[in-house]
């Protein structure tokens, strides 16, 4: 791979197209739901009461996002794309679940999406879980009962809790080898020498039934569980290469050349590796089902979102680009791009069922310049997939080089991402090179860099419905350019990192947290007191 050793990256596509989810936000619902998930999954008995601890983004923004009912949600057992999510808390009720959160505040020395999970049983026992959400639906556990972890779900994964003594890892791994389970990754971390341990065995594949009560009965074992959250690899065992998995831009056109394929080949064959090739397509048959739904119902039938900011915008651009404004602004196909984009922003903030692509506050770009150009070249479903691997490929070296969550890099992580992947998948459609392809991504993150996460009330509606079809006119902008024979002169690879580094260097206040920018200006704060969904 041009001499550069992978980092064996196995993210899937559909963790950049996706989770497939209820809005408003990717990170904020769909991670932290993802995050309370596997921590009830660490309790041996049932949850009987909660408490949430949010901490920098999450304290701030937390009810505007729906990270409250997320959490609930998450320890309910629901999965990200339950439409039940928005009741979590009725729910909860119903099922005698008490539920408390606390305000952490501010502290930089945490991720910007964090939160403390304290539950206590029916057993009468008591779990303490750390959990991050990274963006895009992913989440890292940090934190067992104080001792410092790191989970990801990424792999098959099968966590036990045990006492450190002599002969406990050796009579867990013999027992793994006696069931047949192949250990890939093993990790042991622990409060002291003779205390309190965790092992973390990241495995080629689950286990059948009969191997977690096996683990339970052992003598030095308190609990085991066994962790996988969808999107996880499956049948590429961890730390397994193929030609197919890269890191960088440089790596993707390395495999392009060698393999005589397009962008999107590479990552459609990748992901066959990575999850099989049946789920492969169907979950892509999947994916374009959703978004070809988020993109045209809000058209067809408004909602009005949560906090009464957006509803009909979408079917406005569309009405009125029919006639002179498109024929003098933007053209058909852009027009019509932009108002799908602007659907996705309106379904998703009235806590509807979409695609985070690579995240719900930028969702809408990748499908509405997707579909909209396929409609206008008359291309087939498997064009249409192909394009959509083509921009899976993109989002995935910004979420292994870079970042796409707001509340990191601010919103040229998440817009800015999403317009880099659909000015590539434009470029493939209309039979551009995988390096033209690349070079249009460059130059759509250029035009948006140091694009600040201001949301209004902290609701994913204003400005992120206007950015979405900003994001469109930068994808098509980009695109046409590339196409054109106009190169980038910063390569892709860099210009990621230099998004990652402009990211860090804007302060909190514009990363996320309603503290800054739009956020702050007076007419914004007399419609969040008229709104009144966070009081």
């Amino acid at each position: 791979m041009a001499g550069k050793p992978q980092t064996l990256a196995t993210t899937s596509a559909f963790e950049i197209l996706g989770p497939i989810m209820v809005g408003p936000s990717s990170s904020h619902t769909a991670g932290a739901l993802r995050c309370a998930s596997v921590a009830a999954s660490l309790v041996e008995g049932t949850v009987r009461s909660v408490r949430f601890t949010l901490w920098n983004s999450f304290a701030h923004t937390y009810r505007g996002h729906g990270t409250d009912r997320a959490l609930v949600a998450g320890i309910l057992g629901l999965s990200t794309d339950d439409e039940r999510i928005r009741d979590a808390f009725t729910l909860a009720d119903e099922r005698g679940l008490s539920v408390s959160f606390e305000i952490g505040g501010d502290d930089a020395s945490m991720h910007p999406n964090t939160v403390d999970i304290d539950m206590r049983a029916d057993d009468g026992s008591h779990v303490t879980v750390r959990g991050e959400s990274l963006g895009g639906g992913r989440m890292r556990i940090s934190r067992i009962n104080g001792v410092g972890v790191d989970i990801s779900g990424a792999y098959c994964t099968l966590f036990v809790a045990h006492r450190d003594a002599p002969g406990a890892l050796a009579a867990l791994t013999a027992l793994l080898a006696r069931c047949d389970v192949n250990i890939a990754f093993c990790r042991t971390y622990r409060t002291e020498a003779g205390g309190q341990a965790y092992s973390v065995f990241e495995t080629d594949s689950a286990p059948d039934a009969s191997v977690l009560p096996a683990i339970r009965a052992l003598d030095l074992v308190d609990n085991a569980t066994f962790i996988e959250l969808p999107g996880s690899a499956s049948s590429l065992a961890p730390g397994v290469s193929t030609p197919e998995l890269f890191d960088d831009g440089e790596q993707l056109l390395d495999a392009c050349d060698r393999l005589g394929m397009n962008i999107g080949a590479v990552m459609a064959v990748r992901e066959a590796h990575l999850v099989g090739e049946d789920r492969c397509i169907a979950s892509m048959r999947r994916v374009l089902a959703v978004m070809r739904e988020e993109t045209t119902a809000p058209i067809r039938n408004p909602q009005v979102s949560l906090g009464g900011f957006i509803g009909g915008e979408a079917r406005d651009v569309a009405l009125n680009g029919a006639g002179r404004l498109s024929s003098a602004l933007m053209g058909d196909v852009q027009t019509m791009a932009v108002a799908r984009a602007m659907a996705v922003l309106e379904r998703s903030a009235s806590m509807g069922v979409i695609v985070a692509a690579p995240t719900a506050g930028s969702a809408g770009i990748v499908p509405g310049c997707v579909l909209a150009e396929a409609e206008h070249l008359g291309l087939d479903d498997h064009q249409v997939m192909d394009a959509l691997f083509c921009a899976a490929a993109i989002g995935l070296n910004l979420s292994t080089s870079a970042c796409v969550a707001g509340a990191e890099g601010g919103c040229q992580a998440e817009v800015g991402s999403a317009a880099a992947m659909a000015a590539a998948a434009l470029v493939q459609m209309l039979g551009g090179s995988p390096a033209c392809a690349l070079d249009a991504a460059s130059i759509a993150l250029s035009n948006l860099l140091g694009l600040v996460c201001d949301p209004v009330g902290g609701l994913v509606e204003v400005p992120c419905q206007n950015r979405n079809a900003i994001g469109v006119a930068a994808a098509f902008s980009a695109a046409q350019l590339a196409l054109s024979g106009v190169h980038s002169l910063v390569p892709f690879d860099e210009m990621a990192k230099v998004m990652l580094s402009v990211g860090h260097a804007l302060p909190a206040s514009l990363r996320e947290t309603a503290k800054g920018g739009i956020a702050t200006a007076p007419s914004a704060l007399a419609a969040c007191a008229r709104c009144g969904i966070c009081g």
